[in-house]
């Protein structure tokens, strides 16, 4: 057996540290503190806390959000990216100043980032996204305050995100949500639903016609790097159902039971509908109500006009039916905590995987209108036994469960280990 070298005694010069204590010396740098990066789209931004959440870090984070100009030929210039639409931005203001075209090409000034606290954090700003910045604090407070996680969602953030890694490898973690479509391999991790590797299956190679097959992305199988969920990440973990149920108990607990959720979101490019799905969920909603205590419907910011319009002018005055008015405070965590049921729309992934993370019972209406990819969304959750449809014919006080999707502390499991590849750890 080798001896043990021991520490010769203090002061005496030319002392190495010990083979032994090597280990533990690697182990003590400590990820502590995460930045993320937004694009101002409340579901692309929850993700990224929820993950943070799910890590331990939510207390010691900073959140920037990349703007784009907004009104005018602004609104056909977001398939640009930021940088050059804020180019070009700048150079028609400049261009077109006090002539009749002005408000053609102004419209409104350009978005600035507000303060306050509605993403669900609890912060009290919001920065302007600034790569440079961001690069400068993660290696100015490196030796002191360790490396820096960065989380960033959405297509707007990608070139921030790409640019720090390349620019402060050394002090940063860098994790991409959602599938950013080429070169994977510039960041560290990139999170992202099974279902964006639908066009690889035979049944999305089936819908392609072969001349377009080149130019669907992704073309190659998830990598080393690639950590693949069911749903979208959220926020929605049991913590922070624990202080919502506190928070609305005086206005959720008396309510007859049980108590249906109905979550309406609205129409995306892959799942469009219109008013035939309100009246269909409408005449579903009279089929179940004798065995609904009460009812609680939620509007997102997509629902369109006349679907809201159709639905309010059904229920409005119905004793078991109360239609929240989109004022503030927001139900949405206090009905997690306190519904018994719910019915989701099939269009709102996130609001699907919220709902799914409760092991409650969840109807889902409208996939019949849903393709692509997110067919395969929804063929995965009826095969995991968390949702079924809504028919009509259900009895909401017959209650069902299943394991509650928990993709945030899956990933979460994940990066801690892909950092500890790095040799450190998550504090």
């Amino acid at each position: 057996m080798r001896p043990i070298r021991l520490p010769e005694p203090p002061g005496v010069g030319g002392m190495e540290t010990p083979e032994i204590f090597t280990g533990a010396a690697a182990a003590t740098v400590v990820v502590r503190r995460a930045v993320v990066i937004g694009n101002g789209s409340p579901g692309a931004e929850n993700q990224c806390l929820g993950l943070v959440r799910a890590l331990g870090l939510a207390d010691h984070l900073t959140l920037y959000r990349v703007t784009r100009p907004q009104g005018g030929i602004n609104e056909w210039l977001h398939f640009l990216p930021v940088s050059l639409h804020k180019l070009i931005d700048q150079v028609l203001r400049q261009f077109f100043r006090n002539t009749r075209l002005a408000p053609v090409v102004e419209g409104r000034k350009p978005y600035r980032v507000p303060n306050g606290g509605s993403v669900g954090v609890g912060l009290s700003s919001v920065l302007e996204a600034d790569a440079k910045k961001i690069v400068a604090v993660a290696r100015d407070t490196f030796e002191k305050e360790g490396p820096t996680l960065i989380v960033a969602c959405g297509w707007d953030t990608i070139s921030y995100s790409n640019s720090i890694r390349h620019l402060a490898s050394g002090n940063v973690f860098v994790i991409q949500i959602q599938h950013p479509r080429s070169r994977l391999d510039r960041f560290d991790l990139v999170v992202t639903p099974r279902h964006d590797y639908y066009a690889l299956t035979a049944g999305g190679q089936q819908e392609i016609p072969r001349l377009f097959r080149r130019w669907i992305t992704p073309q190659e199988p998830p990598g080393r790097n690639v950590v693949l969920t069911v749903g979208a990440l959220h926020q929605a973990d049991s913590a922070a159902l624990r202080l919502a149920a506190i928070a609305w108990h005086d206005e959720l607990a008396p309510l007859p039971k049980p108590l249906l959720i109905v979550n309406i979101g609205g129409p995306t490019r892959n799942c469009k509908y219109g008013v035939d799905l309100a009246r269909q969920l409408i005449t579903s909603m009279y089929n179940v109500l004798d065995s609904c205590g009460s009812v609680r419907v939620s509007f997102s910011r997509r629902t369109p006009r006349k679907v809201s319009d159709i639905i309010l002018k059904e229920f409005a005055g119905h004793p078991k039916i109360y239609i929240w008015d989109g004022e503030e405070p927001n139900p949405h965590m206090g009905h997690l905590a306190w519904a018994d049921a719910f019915v989701v729309t099939a269009d709102s992934i996130s609001m699907l995987s919220e709902a799914c993370s409760t092991g409650k019972p969840v109807y889902v209406i409208g996939t019949e209108y849903c393709k692509w990819k997110f067919s395969a969304f929804h063929k995965t959750l009826r095969e995991r036994g968390v949702v079924r449809p809504f028919t009509g014919l259900e009895d909401i006080s017959n209650s069902w469960s299943y394991p509650p999707l928990n993709d945030a502390i899956e990933v979460a499991t994940r990066v801690r280990e892909a950092i500890a590849e790095r040799g450190w750890s998550v504090g």
